[in-house]
């Protein structure tokens, strides 16, 4: 349920109805827009049975939330989400774009990859520690060294770290490491590992799920933002279909329709989403003009040397190309790069 207060409710009027909504035990989210402050109630709305909100100084109307996802939809919180990241943010209208390799492999590559990225304007730089993959025969990542890396190149650059945790079992020991924690794909229904994170005060990346409704992945988000963590990006990394000569059918669609359902920012992946280099800037392009708030994008030193998802890698000239090629398309729909 959101209560929707008056134009003319007070700071008094809102914290009369957040002491009640405690006494009850339910949770209030308070968002508050340009003309008037909608707040979220959290929790078993039976608990409301027979209390008369609707008269109560400074209330306009109950909306009902109707959709699965309570937390993460647009009845809940009209206005779209912004998530600070130290002294960056993701949503609003400066883009973001995440970048690195798709593993770690040792000190030289991602300390290079740092100080390129760092060059470029970027804040975030992405790595993978743990490397869920297939063939249980290819590389399966450095681990905590991985994550010490990554950190040693933020204490180097400055940049943001964003890695992959893929259970429970490592949570803790990652965290220690960590700006943002990603869940992968393979992880989206991985309740447990939702609800964990969840409990965490550290922005989130939730992927897509292989074959997932966009229903099913903002209902993995709702897991997360029910243990009380809202700050949520979602990432589109392309879903399975029939078509086999790209990796992933990248589902730009999902963009506005993200807009629409959720508050969420959302950001695209658009190199696992095609799983071929010669594709990533075209993408790019297209992920930004359907209204995505940035791009994740591998990016190697020597994308044939590389020990995970080469293919789809750019090097650091495709990559400086794909960066003044989506600056033009963020001029025209007046956003920041």
């Amino acid at each position: 349920m959101v209560i929707v207060m008056k134009t003319t409710a007070t700071n008094d009027d809102v914290k009369n109805i957040e002491r009640l909504l405690k006494r009850l035990d339910l949770g209030a989210h308070i968002s508050e827009g340009e003309e008037r402050i909608i707040i979220g109630v959290i929790g078993d709305k039976r608990l409301l049975d027979g209390v008369p909100l609707e008269l109560m100084p400074g209330v306009d109307k109950l909306v009902p939330i109707v959709e699965p996802y309570k937390l993460a939809s647009r009845t809940f919180d009209p206005e779209p989400s912004t998530i600070e990241v130290g002294e960056s943010q993701i949503g609003g209208k400066k883009l973001t774009i995440v970048a690195g390799p798709c593993a770690v492999e040792d000190e030289e590559q991602i300390l290079k990859v740092a100080r390129y990225l760092k060059s470029q304007g970027i804040d975030f730089i992405r790595g993978g520690a743990y490397k869920p993959r297939t063939s249980p025969y290819s590389f399966q990542g450095l681990e905590e060294e991985g994550l010490k890396l990554l950190a040693k190149a933020r204490k180097e650059t400055g940049l943001l770290v964003v890695s992959e945790v893929i259970s429970t079992e490592f949570l803790d020991q990652a965290v220690e490491y960590l700006d943002v924690i990603q869940i992968g794909a393979r992880n989206m229904q991985n309740f447990q590992l939702l609800r964990e994170v969840g409990r965490l005060k550290k922005p989130v990346i939730l992927k897509r799920g292989l074959a997932s409704t966009i229903e099913e992945w903002l209902n993995a988000a709702e897991y997360i933002m029910k243990e009380g963590n809202y700050d949520v990006i979602l990432c589109e990394r392309g879903i399975r279909t029939f078509e086999t000569y790209t990796r992933n059918t990248l589902d730009l669609s999902c963009v506005p329709l993200i807009k629409e359902l959720s508050h969420l920012p959302i950001i695209v992946d658009p190199s696992h989403g095609t799983g071929k280099g010669n594709l990533v800037i075209p993408m790019s392009r297209a992920a930004i003009a359907a209204g995505a708030d940035g791009l994740m994008i591998e990016v190697h030193p020597d994308p044939k040397s590389a020990l995970s998802d080469g293919p789809q890698s750019l090097d650091f000239d495709g990559f400086s190309e794909l960066m003044g090629e989506v600056a033009k398309i963020a001029q025209v729909l007046d956003r920041e790069i």
